[in-house]
C-alpha cells in the first residue's frame, strides 16, 4: 500500500508556493481576468478553497459530503461557479485566510487517515493519496490561471509527478467521458521531467506511446494547453486520439484553451 505521505507534502508545498505569489498581489489584482472565462483570480482561490472544503467532508464527514453531491446533482451547471462565486465577494486577506485553514485542516485529515481508507468523492471513492494527487493537481492547473492573469512564470518543479500518474491513471476515464471504448491495450509514456529525469509508464513493447516533456503532458491533461502548442508526440492511433481528448479531472469533457495562433 503505497504512504500517501510524499504527494501530501508535496500538496502542501504547491499550496503554499500559491499562497505566497497571491499574498504579494495588491488588491487589484484579485479581480483580473484569468483564463477561465469569468473568473477572475479571487475565483480561482474561491474555487481551491471550496474544492478543499468538499474534500474535508469527505474524509471526516462521508455523510455531510454526501448530502454536499445531492446539491450539486440538483445544479449540475452552475453548483462549482456559484461556490467560486461566493468566495470570490470575499476581501481578498479573508478569502486567503479561509483557503489556507481548509487546506491546513485537510492537509491533517489526510496524515491521520488509517492506512486504506477510501472517501467518497464526485467520481469513485479514493484514498488518502488518490485525494492529495487530485487536489495538487487542481491546485497546481488553477495556479496557472492565475500566474497568467499576473503576468508571472511559475517554474515548473518535480511535483508534476504525481500530475503525470493521474494523468496516465485517467487514461480509460477520458475515453468514456467522451462516449469511446477505451483500448485494451496499454500504452508507454516517455516523459522528461523538469529535472531531466526520466518519468516511464505502461510496458517497454506498448505499440502506442506517448513522449515528451513532463510539463506538456500535465498541460495537456489539465487542459491548460491546446496540444497543438505543446511538444508531445504520439505513436500509434489509439495514442494520437488520446492526446485530443485526454483529461486528468472529473466532470463533463472540457472544453480545453484555444491554439495560441487563434488568440488574436
Amino acid at each position: 500500500m503505497a504512504d500517501p505521505t510524499p504527494v501530501i507534502d508535496d500538496l502542501r508545498a504547491e499550496s503554499d508556493e500559491l499562497e505566497r505569489l497571491v499574498a504579494e498581489s495588491a488588491p487589484e489584482q484579485w479581480t483580473l481576468a484569468t483564463p477561465a472565462p469569468g473568473w477572475t483570480v479571487a475565483h480561482q482561490i474561491a474555487h481551491l478553497a471550496w474544492t478543499d472544503r468538499s474534500a474535508l467532508l469527505a474524509v471526516t464527514d462521508p455523510d455531510a459530503f454526501h448530502a454536499l453531491v445531492e446539491k450539486a446533482l440538483a445544479a449540475p451547471d452552475s453548483f462549482v461557479d456559484q461556490g467560486a462565486e461566493d468566495g470570490a465577494r470575499l476581501p481578498p486577506a479573508e478569502l486567503l485566510a479561509g483557503w489556507r485553514a481548509g487546506r491546513d485542516a485537510l492537509d491533517r485529515a489526510l496524515r491521520a487517515a488509517p492506512p486504506g481508507s477510501r472517501f467518497p468523492w464526485y467520481g469513485p471513492p479514493m484514498s488518502a493519496a488518490s485525494m492529495a494527487t487530485a487536489r495538487l493537481m487542481e491546485t497546481w492547473a488553477h495556479g496557472l490561471d492565475i500566474a497568467d492573469a499576473l503576468g508571472v512564470v511559475r517554474p515548473p518543479t518535480d511535483r508534476l509527478r504525481h500530475v503525470a500518474r493521474l494523468g496516465v491513471r485517467t487514461r480509460d476515464f477520458a475515453y468514456t467521458v467522451h462516449g469511446l471504448t477505451p483500448p485494451g491495450e496499454e500504452f508507454r509514456i516517455e516523459l522528461r521531467a523538469p529535472s531531466g529525469e526520466s518519468w516511464v509508464h505502461g510496458p517497454e513493447d506498448a505499440t502506442q506511446r506517448v513522449t515528451g516533456p513532463a510539463l506538456d503532458f500535465c498541460l495537456l491533461v489539465t487542459q491548460r494547453a491546446h496540444r497543438a502548442d505543446l511538444a508531445l508526440t504520439a505513436a500509434g492511433p489509439d495514442a494520437d486520439r488520446w492526446l485530443d481528448i485526454a483529461q486528468a479531472f472529473a466532470g463533463p469533457p472540457g472544453t480545453g484553451r484555444p491554439p495560441q495562433g487563434d488568440e488574436r
